[in-house]
């Protein structure tokens, strides 16, 4: 009897095992070894991104909210170095709309020129190709968040070279991904981009004047309500 509960334990210890050895294969396949071979071959990996399907889109949201739940902690826990602002002054909601809203912000402004530059690439692509483009940024920020808080005031430089070191990687990764999802040439992507980025003045402009309008007919049914309510009420 002892010896079956033993041999019981040992085969459920050596399940578990294996099952963490998967998970943890899974996690450095997809969220570190993939993106990272994207970087380094961007035409080769976002080639495999399109052709092979390797993307996948629970992979590009949990970037998504990775760079959401640092944006956030790099708030708090950013070094007085390099961190002037006021903890009070925290708003999960306003840090949550700094990286949601630029992404669908490119995303439909890149997919609207699209028909314009003759483009192949699908608005899902086009999305998981932004999201996929935040590993570096996400990778210097956990980074930069760390060396901040053990740096002096003379070494300040090197934590915004860090950053600037994930935002250049991003901006390279949306780059090469432009030209491989909708098979452009290189004049064709920078004319595509540069179109991209009319497209999300375009469609900012157009979201505040709707705003705008919402925020007077608001208003104007308020002032409404409140002259009826005086009147009859």
């Amino acid at each position: 009897m002892m010896n079956a509960n033993a041999i019981t334990k040992t085969n459920k210890a050596a399940n578990f095992w294996r099952k963490t050895k998967a998970v943890l294969a899974y996690i450095y396949q997809e969220y570190i070894k993939f993106p990272a071979y994207i970087l380094i071959h961007p035409l080769k990996g976002f080639d495999a991104f399109k052709r092979d399907k390797k993307a996948k889109m629970s992979v590009a949201l949990v970037f998504v909210a990775l760079l959401i739940i640092l944006q956030i902690l790099e708030f708090q826990y950013t070094g007085f170095v390099v961190n002037q602002r006021d903890l009070n002054d925290l708003n999960s909601f306003r840090e949550i709309a700094y990286v949601i809203v630029p992404i669908l912000a490119v995303v439909v402004g890149n997919w609207s020129v699209t028909t314009l530059f003759d483009g192949k690439g699908k608005m899902k692509e086009i999305f998981m190709l932004v999201c996929y483009s935040l590993w570096p940024l996400i990778v210097t920020k956990i980074v930069g968040m760390i060396f901040s808080n053990i740096i002096t005031t003379e070494e300040a430089g090197f934590y915004g070279l860090i950053i600037g070191l994930g935002t250049f990687g991003m901006g390279y990764m949306i780059f090469f991904g432009l030209i491989s999802i909708h098979e452009y040439g290189l004049l064709k992507c920078i004319l595509s981009i540069a179109g991209t980025a009319i497209a999300v003045m375009v469609l900012f402009f157009i979201v505040m004047l709707g705003f705008d309008l919402f925020q007077k007919i608001i208003g104007f049914l308020y002032t409404l309500y409140r002259e009826i309510s005086l009147r009859y009420l």
